[in-house]
């Protein structure tokens, strides 16, 4: 790091400055390793464009960053990928001023996000997935059963497949969750949930054999522990076979159900926020808006979405 003394703004080799803004972020602010590759493979390609280009790679350019992200466009990026590039230069900037190497940085243009429609399945496809088959096998039986908890529990896919057999407290009616930055939040074993994994563990895993047995309450053919890519596998088999789109067949859609669908039942934000192990409500906040959202689709689309409301009485 350069703080003290040190170069003159913009002094250093562009690469040397690459690698003490991973190092800071890596050392100072605590980013994941999938983090820092995306920053390292953001920064390659923007020290790549300067390069093509004769630009300089800092202090970071407005203008420059504009014609940057039209080539970025015109190459086919999502407007996903042109936002992360994006955002992953205005951090540079920040660093670069922070460090000393620019006196200021100015705010860089970012690409218009697409606006899609959050990805949730309706209670009647959980209802489906979730259902028993006919003659159902160990590995069914554990498949549905990991679905359950994922949606029942909302959680991430990694905190499903690194739960053990001792986080299960079955008298007390709570699983205790490690999430992220290994926090660990409670929430309720209780319900149909407390039968399917009674059943699988007495009817799946005690039929699976286990691997340096650590206590993994799911397990993969070969006794080991079930990673999110197999959870993933899962999902998309089990949702093919029950006539559900692909497009939400994926772990994470699971957790969004859990949370739309109680926030659509009445559950209070705060609630919400604790059963989802969130850090800040702002992040449980877009739930609450979900259905709104939904809402405003359905009136501009469906044909009799304007007509007189009065249908509770008329059905009754």
């Amino acid at each position: 790091m350069n703080r003290a003394g040190g170069a003159a703004p913009g002094g250093d080799e562009p690469e040397a400055s690459v690698k003490d803004f991973l190092e800071y972020m890596n050392y100072e602010r605590g980013a994941s390793p999938h983090t820092l590759r995306a920053y390292r493979n953001d920064l390659s390609c923007w020290l790549r464009f300067c390069a093509e280009t004769g630009g300089k790679p800092f202090p970071v350019e407005p203008a420059a960053v504009t014609r940057y992200m039209t080539r970025l466009e015109a190459e086919g990026l999502s407007s996903g990928t042109r936002n992360r590039r994006a955002a992953t230069l205005a951090s540079f900037s920040k660093f670069l001023m922070y460090d000393g190497r620019v006196e200021s940085y100015e705010a860089l243009p970012m690409p218009k996000r697409e606006k899609t429609l959050p990805q949730v399945m309706t209670e009647g496809e959980i209802d489906r997935l979730v259902s028993p088959d006919a003659g159902e096998s160990a590995i069914g039986i554990r498949d549905r059963t990991m679905i359950e908890m994922a949606y029942d529990c909302g959680l991430r896919a990694s905190e499903l497949v690194y739960l053990k057999m001792s986080d299960i407290d079955e008298q007390g009616g709570v699983m205790y969750i490690r999430g992220k930055g290994r926090r660990e939040r409670i929430v309720p074993f209780v319900g149909a949930l407390r039968g399917a994994v009674r059943n699988y563990i007495s009817a799946s895993r005690s039929k699976l054999p286990c691997v340096n047995d650590e206590g993994w309450l799911f397990l993969s053919r070969s006794g080991r522990r079930m990673n999110r890519q197999d959870l993933w596998n899962i999902l998309k088999r089990r949702g093919a076979g029950k006539g559900i789109a692909s497009s939400r067949l994926h772990p994470h859609v699971l957790r969004h159900s859990f949370a739309t669908h109680l926030q659509r039942r009445g559950m209070d934000l705060r609630t919400l926020q604790e059963l989802l192990g969130h850090s800040s409500i702002a992040t449980t906040e877009k739930y609450a808006h979900l259905d709104t959202e939904l809402r405003d689709i359905y009136d501009s689309y469906h044909p009799r979405a304007g007509e007189d409301g009065n249908t509770d009485e008329r059905e009754q």
